[in-house]
């Protein structure tokens, strides 16, 4: 592929630099939607979840809870999923004395198209998230999509593209972004007080691994051919991809589907599109992405590392403590969070005492968020664009774990600089009928 940009490239991906600069979202304003709203703080919002394993019951518990938002349908392919979130938001309804109905479906589609549906939380395995959200788009629903945006990067792009020409909201469940630790991180570096970062160290953990769980017969009450969607249909089914519930109504693990190559993008997605976005935030490339990614056997560090045209480079690796955070080092000192901790080589970067209460509370605003930009039609803190970059960077990372040598991309446009065998990754073929449209 050239690394030169043709005229429509420069205008196409301008516009998608100029709506990814965001600012804070009082600032940046959404287009009005194609169903108005009264504009009043108490318009009552309605809200259907898609995909209803343990994430889901996790971010139904807190958007039930908003004043003025109902949960008023789910839908999920596993009977015993759909069961267990009918009865959680029926009993939440009743001890509240409320009187409303939760309706579930198995087809997403028909979810979508009632009318009475503002909004859409979609938890579905990575695979599934791009086509349901950009139909969500179409249908004229506001979206929370679970992070990593989407499965590759080719989706990104396509689901950007449906957010902005469909005037829609689109909230990333990038939940640090509103945990106080990481805003203040972000602010440390942002405000120039580590002065000029050279490197920061992101510990996510390593990439996928090749599928090797044992086939097993399918369970009566689970759709296989919808769960796997896209993918192909040689994809056998094991449990672990899809957990069963245990006696307490939790699943018996999370979906391990996350950790196999094929069919998720291993700790790379999971966790780095967690740690690798916190990153990005901090030096500002929100929207942007590294010029150079090493794989382990070509970098320095002996492990993944990013490098970004202004100098910096972002490594995959563990610091001091063993857990998931970044490490941030700058030439005034470092510092180091991780969540619900908050290290630093000096004094004058740790967070006040008033910071510090907020820092450790588990009622995290970024719901609230949400509903206040489908209330507002104003970007919410994570839209569209900086949930795709930072998915960007996981998937660039998978992709140089994959190829085993230096990558160079382009943010600007979006591509790989004369690389056809890294652009073939970019994507994979759906299985028919499957389509972006």
């Amino acid at each position: 592929m050239s690394s030169k940009l043709s005229r429509l490239d420069f205008l196409r991906f301008s516009a998608l630099g100029a709506s990814a600069l965001i600012l804070p979202r009082s600032v940046s304003a959404a287009m009005a939607p194609k169903k108005a709203k009264k504009g009043d703080a108490n318009d009552q919002v309605n809200v259907g979840f898609i995909g209803l394993g343990q994430q889901a019951m996790y971010l139904m518990n807190g958007f039930i809870t908003i004043p003025n938002v109902r949960v008023v349908a789910g839908c999920d392919v596993y009977d015993i999923k759909r069961a267990r979130f009918e009865n959680r938001v029926n009993q939440y309804y009743a001890e509240q004395g409320v009187k409303q109905k939760v309706d579930m479906y198995i087809r997403y589609e028909e979810l979508l198209a009632r009318e009475d549906i503002d909004a859409v939380v979609i938890a579905t395995p990575d695979h599934q998230h791009a086509i349901i959200a950009i139909a969500a788009c179409r249908a004229g629903k506001d979206v929370y999509l679970e992070k990593p945006l989407t499965f590759t990067i080719y989706e990104g792009q396509q689901l950007i593209k449906a957010v902005r020409e469909n005037n829609r909201v689109l909230q990333v469940g990038s939940m640090q972004r509103s945990m106080a630790e990481f805003i203040h991180a972000a602010n440390v570096v942002r405000e120039g007080r580590l002065g000029k970062v050279s490197l920061m160290k992101a510990h996510v953990g390593d990439g996928p691994r090749p599928y090797d769980l044992p086939k097993q017969d399918i369970p009566e009450g689970l759709d296989w051919d919808l769960w796997l969607g896209p993918l192909a249909d040689t994809w056998h089914y094991n449990h672990e991809l899809n957990p069963l519930i245990l006696e307490n109504g939790a699943d018996e693990c999370w979906g391990a589907w996350r950790w196999y190559k094929g069919l998720g993008g291993g700790y790379t997605t999971d966790w780095g599109a967690h740690m690798f976005d916190i990153g990005q935030w901090a030096i500002g490339k929100d929207g942007s992405g590294p010029v150079e990614i090493l794989s382990p056997s070509s970098s320095p560090y002996e492990c993944l590392t990013f490098r970004y045209d202004n100098g910096i480079e972002m490594t995959q690796q563990q610091f001091d403590g063993g857990k998931q955070g970044i490490k941030i080092y700058g030439e005034n000192g470092w510092i180091q969070v991780c969540r619900g901790e908050f290290l630093a080589s000096s004094p004058e970067f740790m967070p006040s005492e008033v910071d510090k209460k907020a820092m450790y509370e588990t009622n995290v605003p970024h719901y609230q968020s949400f509903i206040d930009s489908v209330r507002s039609r104003r970007d919410p803190s994570v839209p569209v664009e900086v949930g795709h970059s930072s998915c960007t960077v996981c998937n660039l990372g998978n992709i140089a774990y994959e190829l085993d040598r230096p990558l160079q991309w382009n943010p600007i446009v979006q591509k790989f600089m004369n690389d056809p065998e890294a652009t073939k990754l970019l994507h994979y073929e759906y299985r028919k009928p499957y389509t972006l449209g």
